[in-house]
């Protein structure tokens, strides 16, 4: 037990080619996964979507398992917003079929995991020059696109009615850009208490999210490290001292420029 315990923490992370491949098959079903429940939001459940969404399910449950096995504090793993994420994507995908409810707009938690992974952050800043000067860039679009869809789906299936197919789920994203953007063009306008409130937490957290990819693409890039000395974040992606306390650094690269 104890070497397939290892085997697993190595997979999940170690550096070796065979680890790196191992998270990036996660990292690809995830983004497989993601674009999966975007499509099927809006469709009606059927017996053989329930049965995929369940296999589906079973695999993020034993990818979950995994994770809570080798991690050193549990506890710690469990408070995470894409572990909590997890635990109500895979209630949704497995209990949905008994409940026979459309549970659809629970599934889009599932990005915020793809966005949290601290392995995908770690391997793309080692391997890839453009991520690492754009990262709060990428990442601050990355939670606003979530935001949007995950919004989207969640008017869907409050207001859009059993019946309002692809077509509502468009109308659902309509609202939530319109409201988001506050362009207000006054074609689909909330009515009720609940969509009123929904509509005003749109607008505030959205507006944040917009400010927040502003800023992003306005401040110079830098790379996200730690210096073990003062603490210091952000560095420039070439930089071999802080330019706080004059600490080496040693900011993993592949050496180009």
């Amino acid at each position: 037990m104890d070497r397939l315990k290892q085997t697993v923490k190595e997979l999940y992370t170690g550096r070796s080619r065979r680890a790196e491949i191992f998270r990036y098959a996660l990292i690809v079903f995830d983004a497989v996964t993601i674009l999966f429940f975007l499509v099927t939001a809006p469709m009606p459940l059927s017996p053989k979507l329930e049965l995929f969404s369940a296999l589906i399910g079973v695999v993020i449950l034993m990818d979950f398992a995994a994770r809570l096995w080798i991690a050193p504090d549990r506890r710690k793993m469990l408070r995470k917003v894409y572990a909590i994420a997890d635990v109500i994507v895979i209630a949704s995908l497995l209990l949905g079929p008994f409940l026979h409810e459309d549970l659809a707009f629970l599934r889009i938690l599932r990005a915020l995991r793809f966005i949290q992974s601290y392995h995908l952050l770690h391997d793309l800043r080692r391997v890839s020059p453009f991520f690492r000067r754009n990262e709060d860039s990428v990442i601050a679009l990355i939670n606003l696109l979530v935001f949007v869809f995950f919004t989207a789906s969640l008017v869907y299936a409050l207001f859009g009615g059993e019946d309002a197919g692809f077509e509502g789920y468009v109308d659902a994203l309509y609202f939530t850009v319109t409201t988001l953007t506050t362009t207000g063009y006054g074609d689909i306008l909330p009515v009720t208490v609940g969509q009123k409130l929904l509509a005003v937490f749109i607008m505030v957290v959205g507006v944040a999210l917009f400010v927040r990819l502003a800023q992003a693409l306005i401040q110079p890039s830098k790379v996200s490290y730690k210096c073990p000395t003062c603490g210091l974040l952000k560095h420039e992606p070439d930089a071999v001292h802080c330019k706080h306390c004059g600490e080496t650094l040693k900011i993993e690269t592949t050496g180009m420029t």
